[in-house]
């Protein structure tokens, strides 16, 4: 009795304590695997953070660049309709300076038409060119407009300078060659080369006249001042008086 009594008990206190045993041991190998799911997640989770933290950064320089984009694109805008400001200007400008580019030509012209006589065929050919260029298309008007302000600096150091060159003296149907001396534009005169006549142009008249023999040294003498083969100095010759003045 007593045996049977030992073995039952120990047999009692062994299940209980196996049981314990393999529910520790369940647990474990729970545990085991919430620990490697956990694990699992956590570097699913730290992946997810760094493509998180990867785009965040992306769409940072994104937003930047397109910023940027977007501040030359308004600054481009500007720029058109500052260009079309101008070219609208340049249109309007343009359409006011022909007409008067056309204008100065033809004061040009008509100036050297009733002016002293010099150099007539020079003169006439600069205006000769101009007009030609006022009718080009592949000239711009700024260019016109320079090449006219040329010619009226050219007309203006006329009247500043003194003169002598070789030209043909025109009287009616007869031409001789002639020596010329333009002093600004006071007077312009002629001596012929073999320096036995001297004449002046008479701006009254409009034509031109001889003069006494006694201004042939003088105007032999200022031809030679305007060649620069003498030194300045006075020349007494004739002046013609001013339209309206009393002599």
């Amino acid at each position: 009795m007593l045996i049977m009594t030992f073995s039952i008990t120990a047999n009692a206190v062994e299940d209980p304590l196996k049981a314990s045993i393999n529910t520790s041991i369940h647990s474990n190998q729970q545990e085991a695997k919430t620990q490697t799911r956990i694990e699992g997640l956590n570097d699913k989770t730290h992946v997810m953070l760094e493509a998180y933290q990867q785009l965040s950064r992306e769409l940072e320089v994104l937003t930047t660049y397109n910023a940027q984009l977007q501040r030359l694109v308004n600054n481009q805008e500007s720029e058109k309709r500052s260009i079309q400001r101008q070219m609208d200007s340049l249109e309007a400008t343009q359409r006011e300076i022909i007409p008067l580019v056309l204008r100065m030509v033809a004061s040009l012209q008509e100036f050297i038409a009733i002016d002293h006589p010099f150099l007539p065929e020079e003169r006439q050919l600069r205006v000769t060119q101009l007009l030609g260029l006022m009718d080009r298309a592949d000239v711009s008007i700024g260019e016109k407009y320079r090449r006219v302000l040329e010619a009226y600096q050219i007309e203006m150091e006329y009247g500043r300078t003194i003169e002598a060159y070789r030209g043909e003296l025109k009287a009616g149907t007869n031409s001789r060659t002639v020596d010329f001396l333009r002093i600004g534009r006071v007077g312009l005169y002629y001596q012929t080369l073999d320096r036995q006549e001297v004449g002046e142009w008479n701006t009254t008249k409009g034509g031109w006249q001889k003069l006494s023999n006694d201004y042939n040294l003088p105007i032999r003498k200022g031809l030679r001042i305007a060649r620069k083969q003498s030194a300045p100095d006075l020349l007494y010759l004739p002046v013609p008086v001013p339209q309206g003045v009393a002599p």
